[in-house]
């Protein structure tokens, strides 16, 4: 019993933080597309430019598009977060479980 337990809170852990990502990918998308150093204009679908958004390349430096960029950065830690919490609690729930 606890270790179906154990499996069911990692799956709505792992859907909450896949969620949490998902919503920082979209808000990359949104920072480009105020950025006109980041605008793809290729005409071609492109992986977000999270690394250019994270650290402050390119982006716009109006009010509203950086406090976008630090909404993003707090999910994105909210992310890495969650993943240090479940590294953590990965070692006394095996024991647990065994």
């Amino acid at each position: 019993m606890a270790g179906e337990t154990l499996y069911l809170l990692a799956g709505v852990w792992a859907i909450a933080i896949l969620a949490v990502f998902v919503m920082a990918i979209r808000l990359s998308y949104r920072i480009e597309a105020r950025s006109p150093d980041l605008t793809n204009r290729g005409g071609f679908p492109r992986k977000a430019m999270l690394f250019h958004t994270v650290a402050n390349l390119k982006v716009a430096r109006d009010e509203e598009t950086q406090a976008m960029r630090r909404r993003m950065n707090g999910l994105l830690l909210i992310v890495l977060a969650g993943f240090v919490i479940m590294a953590a609690g990965i070692g006394p729930a095996g024991r647990i479980g065994s």
